[in-house]
């Protein structure tokens, strides 16, 4: 007497499922198309937030470390920094009027210092965070993405400290006269020297997004040379909220690498885009 499996038993379930085609000697082909990665390795929601922290552990432990590592040179580095502060200056020094301005400078400058020398560690865990929704041609990519991303925030500060801060110190400084005075503080000083700084190490990491986001197919080359006025636009209103004064010439100098960094996005954009990829295998079909 021949057994009837239950509607729901593994053997039913066997029988009625079709099987994908798999030519002789080949092997069936994947029922969700041509996937570089199994969909099994998609991570869910808590393992994102998960890995977030993590990475965010490991930057903060760089950032003590390269703190640490700066605080060593620190009189160096002070003497480096301030010699830039005080340049324009009339007589050539700041003053402080609370106890603790002259130590805590030493304290923030070491900390912007080690800022700069651990960037490449920090740049390697935003790779290692978005590295798990990339493909793995695209994951091949790391080292480019850090020493880019690194090269150009320490390119961004150094902009910032010869040509930027400078510039707009200078306009401050030329309100002297016989009657008014111009004896800035540390903290403000130092304050304006930071924000200009982190602003334009920001700022010039555009390529890299622009890269990250034509290689998701959220941008494309096209559409970022089509919408270039509206960008442009959208570069000096940036450049006028940064900027602390209203001076054409600082806005200028803080807008002009943005459009350039713009034109070069478009340029990295077209190169390693999704879109780009694709025209040319239609090309060659």
């Amino acid at each position: 007497m021949a057994l009837v499996p239950f509607p729901n038993s593994p053997a039913r379930r066997d029988e009625e499922s079709p099987q994908p085609y798999a030519p002789e000697g080949g092997d069936a082909p994947s029922p969700f198309g041509d996937e570089e990665e199994p969909l099994d390795g998609r991570m869910t929601f808590l393992e994102h937030l998960d890995e977030l922290r993590r990475r965010i552990t490991h930057a903060v432990v760089a950032l003590l470390v390269g703190f640490l590592a700066a605080f060593g040179f620190i009189d160096r580095i002070v003497a480096f920094v301030y010699a830039r502060l005080v340049a324009d200056v009339p007589g050539g020094k700041l003053i402080y009027t609370e106890p603790g301005e002259g130590f805590f400078l030493y304290i923030k400058i070491a900390a912007v210092a080690g800022l700069l020398l651990a960037s490449p560690y920090v740049m390697l865990q935003v790779w290692l965070f978005i590295a798990p929704g990339l493909y793995a041609r695209e994951k091949k990519l790391a080292v480019p993405f850090v020493v880019s991303s690194s090269t150009l925030f320490i390119s961004g500060a150094a902009f910032a400290h010869y040509i930027l801060f400078p510039a707009a110190w200078r306009f401050f400084a030329g309100f002297t006269n016989e009657f008014i005075e111009f004896t800035p503080r540390i903290d403000p000083v130092f304050g304006l020297y930071v924000k200009l700084l982190l602003a334009m190490g920001l700022v010039f990491q555009m390529p890299v997004l622009m890269f990250v986001l034509a290689r998701l197919g959220i941008v494309t080359a096209g559409f970022l040379l089509r919408n270039i006025k509206y960008a442009i636009l959208l570069i000096f209103v940036v450049a006028a909220v940064v900027t602390p004064d209203g001076s054409m010439v600082v806005q200028t100098l803080m807008a002009a690498p943005m459009i350039v960094l713009y034109l070069l996005g478009i340029l990295v954009a077209w190169l390693f885009g999704k879109s780009n990829k694709s025209d040319d295998e239609e090309a060659s079909a």
